[in-house]
């Protein structure tokens, strides 16, 4: 009986195992770690669009992420774009706390919102050591810390630094210069200090997870860690008394409670910013913050503004020309898109031209239009003839130059659609144009972007800044054109006598080293000058992985069977080239 009552026991524990494993399934995957963003934006109403674009598209759960936003002391609309976008997104986050300030619009003592007063560096600490509070009291995990004009374009960004598992560490951002979110070297007295390691790593060169002492704008902390309840960006420290600014208070904290900083570099994370100057206005913010955004359409990955903020659409005009030119073949619709978006956010108008595509002409079409090669010309470097991709090139600019005089254009500008704009390309355009007009320069033809052959000093142009006497240049990437030019190029009758058109404008006024060349064409006097420093430059040179040729990648100008590519000419190699005439005798026999 009691064996009986043993195996029924036996059978029934049996199936009620079974029962339960078939019931309750393997434990769930654990959730990922809480987040708190912390938010603090003052007058950047021109960069915050396209922050909390990057925030919202960072791949990490919404409802793992608690959102810290305050704002104050703006005199733009900061405080009403962080509303409309919190008003939607409290929905997807866990939580959110808003601490907006409406009055004043400045601080005490500030000579403009780019200038940083003790008060204002106190109130920022505060304000970050409030956020630091909020994460504690909420058990966060982590904290991330991004200033508004830090846009972190990978949205894998918050992923790798998790995964990082470092105390306090921060993704390095690109800049139009050499200025990023970290430094490699602090001095005695807590002011930055250059050192060797810091531009390899902010080039890239050398790659990985650094211990720096000092990270600063976007950084992450892990608020698990051992020493980080220790952490303060206020009040300082009872020992600091280095500068009083909210990153270097917070640095010497880290050092005091032994919390080593790190700067990863493995990806490209985003960008940020150039520092304004104090006596910056907001419009030089905005105009910076442009061409952080202009570059990023090159490089990669572009910002985008948030789905939740209204953008107000650009007013564009001609800038006193009476056409802007975008030159771009139909078959490169990315390039003119991103031309033409580059040009709306400098508020720019424009007309598209369809390029002559060389590659879509035989040679019969091409004989047919009336063009022949300028005799005894060749490619200095490669000693081949014309290319059709160059035919098409020069047809492009010579009927720019022929609508011009047909609609009697006081003057033009043109671009080619593969440039990359300087900073402030706009407002120094404007100002150049002004004092060409004030002192009343002759000139027919202004560079705006080249590439100059002969690494001479030449002459500047007086009463007028930043503009030089053009010496011979190569490339066509960008260039202002008065009527009286485009009537001398189309004297000279140049497609009958046809050779690229950036050696053609060198000869017209009488920069081009070859004498053969330029005794087919008579009349040599065309005002030719050039901006320095240049306003803009190719987006990609020869050789780079992007770098794509319409012009040197194509065929004979005569000949449909002959290929041509860019190895055999050095013109779009980044850095000079020699002239010609500067080749030596034994480089030009092996030609």
């Amino acid at each position: 009986m009691l064996l009986r009552f043993l195996v029924l026991g036996a059978l029934v524990f049996q199936v009620e195992c079974y029962f339960s494993e078939e019931m309750y399934p393997e434990e769930s995957k654990m959730q990922l770690p809480t987040v708190v963003f912390a938010i603090i934006a003052r007058n950047s109403a021109h960069s915050l669009p396209y922050y909390l674009g990057a925030l919202e598209r960072l791949n990490y759960p919404k409802d793992r992420i608690s959102v810290w936003a305050a704002t104050d002391h703006n005199a733009d609309n900061t405080t009403a774009i962080l509303k409309e976008w919190l008003t939607v997104m409290q929905k997807y986050y866990h939580y959110v706390e808003w601490r907006p300030m409406e009055q004043p619009t400045s601080y005490a003592g500030e000579l403009g919102p780019k200038h940083w007063p003790n008060t204002r560096y106190e109130y920022v600490m505060k304000l970050k050591q409030a956020a630091l509070n909020f994460a504690r009291k909420r058990w966060a995990d982590y904290i991330l810390y991004a200033d508004t004009d830090n846009i972190l374009t990978n949205p894998e960004t918050l992923n790798l630094m998790i995964a990082e598992n470092k105390s306090a560490v921060a993704p390095m951002l690109d800049s139009q210069g050499a200025y990023s979110n970290y430094w490699c070297g602090i001095t005695p007295q807590g002011y930055y200090r250059r050192t060797a390691e810091y531009f390899p790593t902010r080039h890239r060169h050398r790659l990985g997870c650094f211990a720096v002492p000092m990270i600063h704008s976007t950084m992450l902390l892990d608020l698990r860690k051992e020493g980080m309840k220790k952490l303060a960006f206020f009040p300082p420290h009872k020992d600091y008394s280095w500068p009083y600014d909210d990153i270097i208070v917070f640095a010497f904290s880290c050092r005091a409670a032994e919390v080593q900083m790190y700067l990863c570099n493995k990806e490209r994370y985003g960008y940020l910013n150039v520092p304004a100057k104090p006596q910056h206005t907001l419009e030089d913010d905005r105009l910076n913050f442009v061409h952080v955004h202009l570059e990023s359409m090159i490089d990669g990955p572009p910002m985008h503004p948030s789905r939740y903020v209204h953008v107000f659409p650009k007013q564009r005009d001609l800038m006193g020309f009476d056409e802007i030119y975008l030159i771009n073949l139909r078959r490169r619709p990315d390039r003119r898109d991103r031309m033409l978006f580059s040009l709306n956010e400098l508020e720019i108008d424009v007309k598209v031209v369809d390029a002559v595509d060389g590659n879509a002409l035989n040679s019969s079409d091409i004989k047919l239009l009336g063009v022949d090669l300028l005799p005894g010309y060749y490619d200095p470097f490669s000693g081949r003839t014309l290319t059709k991709g160059e035919v098409g090139c020069f047809l492009s600019h010579y009927f720019i130059w022929k609508e011009m005089v047909d609609l009697q254009m006081d003057k033009a500008l043109l671009f080619e659609d593969d440039v990359r704009f300087q900073a402030n390309f706009k407002r120094r355009v404007l100002r150049l144009m002004e004092e060409v007009e004030q002192v009343e320069l002759d000139w027919d033809i202004i560079y705006f972007g080249r590439k100059q052959v002969n690494p001479v000093k030449e002459e500047a142009v007086e009463n007028v800044h930043n503009l030089v006497m053009a010496d011979y240049s190569y490339w066509t990437l960008s260039y202002a054109i008065s009527l009286q030019g485009a009537q001398k190029l189309l004297n000279a009758e140049p497609l009958s006598k046809m050779l690229p058109v950036d050696e053609f404008l060198p000869i017209m006024y009488d920069k081009h080293p070859n004498e053969d060349y330029k005794s087919h064409f008579p009349n040599r006097n065309l005002e030719a000058y050039s901006t320095r420093p240049l306003l803009v430059q190719p987006c990609h040179y020869a050789g780079d992985p992007q770098w794509v040729s319409d012009t040197e990648t194509s065929t004979l100008w005569d000949d449909d069977a002959v290929r041509t590519d860019w190895r055999g000419s050095h013109k779009t190699l980044k850095g000079a080239a020699p002239a010609p005439d500067m080749l030596s005798a034994s480089y030009r026999d092996e030609l």
